[in-house]
């Protein structure tokens, strides 16, 4: 198991049922998992596997029932509900599938969101620099609904950037975007990667699982297996026996 010094998240046990008696479905079961620094890992699995649940439990975004989500040396479980929102808006970056920009505010206005929810006034250049580095530095001052998709996904990675995160998690990043646009954002999160950041990404695409650096497979809310550098076919066969 990675030391707990070079884990940007660990799961320590974790657990997330939803429901009770009978009918209750416990989509996270008992994981123990690390995520280092410094590098990218693409969680898959069947539907109804738990992958999204452990993306969201991982971020904060969602209690656990049980065990320990830790955030470097922070135990989110432990924190109250203040601090967990300081913690999910200064130190977690979260890029949503469906990009969740605000349509009356213009892209480096989306961006600037949540330095100033945390009680920051960016400059224009600090903004301008984030949207730049996504390849969008033209399309400062437009609203959402003149981007196209995937300028829209490149918008919402940007402001989860912005902060600096100790960790980028991303919900399907590219389940939205055509081919080629999928390869762009996909480059743009290879080049956050090697430029340090922390990626953890969800994901059905055996291609873009293969951008990563390392992918762990889950079946019923359990890791099954792991693979480093694994090519896309790698994925995709891995996955067909897991849903034989």
């Amino acid at each position: 198991m990675t030391p707990p010094a070079t884990a940007a998240v660990a799961l320590r046990g974790v657990s997330r049922t939803y429901g009770t008696g009978p009918a209750a479905v416990r989509a996270v079961d008992r994981v123990d998992l690390d995520f280092r620094r410094g590098t990218w890992t693409a969680v898959m699995g069947p539907s109804g596997s738990g992958k999204s649940t452990l993306l969201h439990c991982a971020a904060g975004l969602e209690r656990v029932d049980a065990g320990q989500v830790l955030l470097g040396d922070t135990d989110i479980g432990t924190a109250g509900d203040a601090e967990l929102t300081a913690l999910r808006r200064e130190r977690i970056g979260f890029v949503f599938q469906s990009f969740n920009l605000l349509g009356a505010l213009t892209a480096e206005q989306n961006v600037a969101l949540p330095l100033r929810l945390a009680g920051r006034r960016p400059s224009r250049s600090e903004v301008r620099a984030v949207l730049a580095a996504v390849g969008l530095a033209d399309r400062a001052r437009h609203r959402p609904r003149e981007l196209s998709g995937g300028q829209q996904q490149r918008v919402a990675i940007a402001r989860a950037m912005v902060t600096r995160p100790d960790v980028l998690f991303a919900d399907e990043p590219t389940g939205a975007l055509d081919s080629t646009t999928a390869r762009t954002v996909l480059g743009l999160l290879r080049a956050v990667v090697d430029g340090g950041q922390t990626i953890v990404m969800v994901t059905h695409d055996p291609a873009a699982a293969a951008h990563a650096d390392g992918v762990v497979f889950l079946r019923d809310g359990r890791v099954v297996d792991r693979l480093a550098g694994a090519s896309a076919r790698d994925v995709a066969d891995r996955l067909v026996t897991l849903e034989r």
